[in-house]
């Protein structure tokens, strides 16, 4: 049986980690708070029962990623992760955007590599807990990982490489 401060402790405390993640998949950060705010408010509901999950996070995630669908389908949205990178993004004129860069070409990624390097690089998740909130094997993770990660690297060094051949 969780009361409020158990709740707070254990789930409350994932709140800014699911907005970040709830606001990969919607265009607007209302929107993506509002989410968050349902899960919270479902999981609080269910919070007698939590306690037979083995991760808590990895459960809270999947809501999230599943509520976000759902949202996104309802509504007929285009989600973040199938536009392209805007042309108004200039390396050399801006290049605090390299981290907004490096996230736009992950939004650009197949389904399951776009998580999978989101949930590690940008969230610091586990494999293990990869895995549970994908889905996925631990391999397949691994797997789905490396070659993210290849495409991210290559396209990164073509624009680098189109850079330094621009302003050289």
């Amino acid at each position: 049986m969780m009361n409020q401060e158990a709740f707070k402790n254990t789930v409350f405390v994932l709140k800014d980690k699911l907005y970040r993640f709830a606001n990969r998949f919607l265009e607007h950060q209302e929107d993506a708070y509002d989410l968050v705010q349902e899960v919270m408010l479902k999981l609080w509901e269910k919070r007698n029962q939590l306690d037979q999950l083995e991760n808590i996070e990895a459960f809270a995630m999947q809501m999230v990623r599943n509520m976000a669908y759902n949202k996104i389908d309802k509504q007929g949205r285009h989600a973040k992760y199938l536009k392209q990178l805007p042309p108004d993004i200039e390396v050399e004129k801006y290049p605090a955007l390299t981290k907004e860069l490096i996230l736009k070409m992950i939004d650009t990624l197949p389904e399951k590599q776009r998580y999978v390097m989101y949930l590690r690089d940008i969230e610091e998740c586990e494999i293990s807990d990869i895995a549970a909130i994908a889905g996925l094997e631990e391999n397949a993770v691994r797997v789905n990982l490396s070659r993210a990660r290849s495409t991210v690297r290559l396209n990164l060094t073509k624009v680098f490489d189109y850079e330094k051949r621009r302003i050289g």
